[in-house]
């Protein structure tokens, strides 16, 4: 394979939101093989700058599932930025409904002032209500959304609105699954967003014409790389385009069945190195 899209949480990120050694070494080792490698997220550029900051590896970042591209020395390649007035229109009817939100823009990840303690008051509510809830992987879900880099808290959706930042992502969380339902519900066939989910508990609108699957076609086109050169990992349904999309595919031990059941391959998990061993035994 002559490219390489790989996610990150849940993907290349183990449980403690970092990068092993295993995977950083194979995927150097692919890099100097001539494998350009792509880095496919729902994460914002500069969030994705910070995890390789120590790490010599520039891949090429396809940010906020597809609707940013950025080449491997950092320059601007592609955007597709959110119809500004839909997606105000999107950012009132989440604040007046009492979602915790956050919206990736060229700079900052716009959230609500009092976004992490409506979480914590959902999470207790789902506890209280059931008992025999997991609550340590409720807490891991806060963690690796909290993990990110780059906050800015509003008091109102209207300052991110009035901004010049483009808004290139609009996360939606909750723990309330009927709260989560009437989300999905909401924005299901607007014509404006692509809306796609990265986790049991979120969903997210991008431009209708972003993806992941489209942003790693752009990226092959440009290199002049037939996409049946091109091979995708991934495990949420955020995934699914890219996997759809390259020529080779492979889901994560510990992906969702639909990401499974669309991939060719299943690899090892993210916290035993799965990513390498998709690189060495299925995409060299």
């Amino acid at each position: 394979m002559d490219v390489v899209a790989i996610d990150l949480d849940g993907t290349l990120l183990n449980r403690e939101h970092t990068i092993s050694a295993g995977n950083a070494e194979a995927i150097k080792q692919a890099q100097q093989d001539g494998v350009d490698i792509v880095i496919a997220t729902g994460r914002a550029y500069f969030d994705v700058q910070q995890i390789f900051a120590d790490l010599p590896i520039r891949p090429w970042v396809i940010s906020a599932n597809g609707a940013v591209i950025h080449t491997p020395d950092g320059t601007l390649f592609e955007e597709k930025a959110l119809d500004r007035g839909d997606a105000g229109d999107a950012l009132k009817w989440l604040e007046k409904e009492a979602y915790y939100y956050e919206v990736f823009s060229g700079s900052s990840i716009y959230t609500p002032q009092n976004g992490r303690e409506l979480l914590h008051v959902e999470m207790d509510r789902l506890i209280s209500a059931n008992p025999e809830t997991d609550k340590q992987s409720l807490k891991h879900a806060l963690d690796k959304q909290f993990s990110q880099n780059g906050f800015a808290f509003v008091e109102s959706y209207e300052e991110i609105v009035e901004s010049k930042d483009p808004m290139y992502n609009i996360l939606a969380f909750t723990f309330d699954l009927d709260k989560l339902e009437k989300g999905k519900e909401k924005f299901h066939d607007h014509p404006s967003f692509t809306m796609v989910s990265s986790a049991e508990h979120n969903f997210e609108l991008e431009d209708h014409t972003a993806s992941k699957g489209s942003a790693l076609k752009s990226v092959a086109d440009h290199l002049g790389i037939p996409m049946d050169r091109t091979a995708a990992v991934g495990d949420s349904h955020n995934d699914l385009s890219m996997l759809e999309a390259a020529g080779r595919s492979a889901a994560m031990e510990n992906a969702v069945d639909d990401v499974k059941k669309a991939s060719d391959y299943i690899t090892k998990s993210n916290d035993d190195d799965g990513v390498a061993y998709a690189i060495t035994h299925y995409f060299s």
